[in-house]
């Protein structure tokens, strides 16, 4: 089964890393990434742009609205993803764990929906 992993982070936190702290957490992710590829769990996965880069798009009686910025304000926004092909739900979760930032935000674990 497919779980999407969502790796919150308080953005304003991480800009406040030193270089030797912002290192370390690349060093944490590139092991992680490496580790989910020599098992042969990865699909995918990307960091992304702060919230503050994203548009929100919404259509409401037949008109586009777009707002700058994440749906909702809050401290915590999506920093990126990954993809992973699990034999289950714990399995999943386990990866979960190992990923940086469960130990200073969170990681919200989703499975795929699968049509048809």
């Amino acid at each position: 089964m497919k779980y999407l992993m969502m790796i919150y982070e308080d953005f304003e936190a991480e800009a406040a890393k030193t270089p030797e702290q912002f290192q370390a957490m690349l060093a944490g992710y590139g092991k992680f990434t490496k580790d989910v590829t020599d098992s042969g769990v990865y699909l995918g996965g990307n960091p992304l742009q702060p919230g503050s880069t994203a548009t929100t798009v919404r259509v409401r009686g037949g008109k586009v609205q777009t707002t700058d910025g994440p749906f909702a304000e809050t401290k915590e926004q999506l920093g990126g993803y990954y993809l992973l092909e699990c034999k289950d739900l714990d399995e999943a979760l386990q990866w979960a764990a190992k990923i940086p930032h469960a130990a200073i935000t969170a990681i919200e674990v989703r499975p795929i929906m699968v049509f048809g």
